[in-house]
């Protein structure tokens, strides 16, 4: 029997599925790396919880985070987000959204994908802590410094280096598990 020990989500059920099922799962998908970075982007300032419970509302307003779809959007589409009471309407953080997205398209294209080049920060490995408690766990690292930095000159907003790490944590390029936790081993194989 597997011992589920975790400080956190808490028992909240969008918290825990999220905790057991995709928390630190290396993540190599340019789709769902987008997803992560805007929603990492759209938690600034809020909770985690509140995100997840608006996930699938963001997945619809953003068409499923299809950048090429995204930097396409205009005033029309910025209005219809800017009145969507299911998302988290920030003026500056829909903006960044679609502005991210032609970034994130030049990197694509650069790079051959958003993958290749966002997993460079950790040599395409994902980085093992091996934290006791979630009082160890940092809200960021020279590693997270560096990617915002690195981001920002490409033109990004909204990923400093707190979102940056939060970024890392959800794709699996850093496991953030703690040791005690069941999830720490199992993340640990997953390539």
């Amino acid at each position: 029997m597997v011992k589920k020990t975790r400080e956190w989500p808490g028992g909240h059920r969008v918290m825990s599925k999220y905790h057991d099922e995709e928390w630190g799962v290396p993540l190599h998908e340019d789709k769902k790396l987008f997803e992560f970075l805007t929603l990492d982007a759209f938690q600034a300032g809020l909770s985690w919880k509140t995100i997840l419970n608006k996930r699938e509302n963001f997945r619809k307003a953003f068409e499923g985070f299809d950048a090429n779809k995204i930097e396409k959007y205009g005033k029309k589409e910025f209005n219809r987000l800017m009145n969507d009471a299911k998302i988290v309407r920030n003026r500056l953080k829909i903006k960044s959204t679609i502005d991210n997205a032609k970034f994130f398209l030049k990197i694509q294209k650069e790079f051959g994908s958003f993958d290749k080049y966002i997993w460079q920060f950790t040599n395409g490995k994902t980085i093992k802590n091996k934290f006791k408690s979630m009082k160890e766990i940092p809200a960021k690292t020279e590693v997270s410094d560096a990617m915002s930095k690195a981001l920002k000159e490409r033109g990004f907003r909204f990923v400093g280096s707190t979102i940056c790490y939060a970024f890392m944590q959800a794709t699996g390029m850093v496991n953030d598990h703690c040791v005690d936790c069941f999830r720490y081993k199992e993340v640990g194989k997953i390539k």
